[in-house]
């Protein structure tokens, strides 16, 4: 039989949830609109969808302009 232990484990270092970084493309009516719901969701305090927002901003695929002949 083993001993049980006595001592506390170490510290868990969480993740601010609102320190989520993504960059909206200027000018992307979807990345501005997903912002808009980042902002909104971080002043009422839901974590989630505020996190939810800068994923769906980081994972927007963006069309890219061909270059004119």
């Amino acid at each position: 039989m083993t001993e049980p232990k006595r001592t506390m484990s170490p510290l868990v270092h969480l993740t601010d949830p609102y320190n989520l970084t993504a960059t909206p493309v200027p000018g992307c009516d979807v990345c501005t609109a997903l912002d808009k719901q980042r902002e909104e969701a971080r002043q009422q305090g839901r974590a989630a969808a505020a996190a939810t927002a800068v994923i769906e901003i980081a994972s927007h695929l963006h069309k890219k302009r061909r270059a004119k002949r």
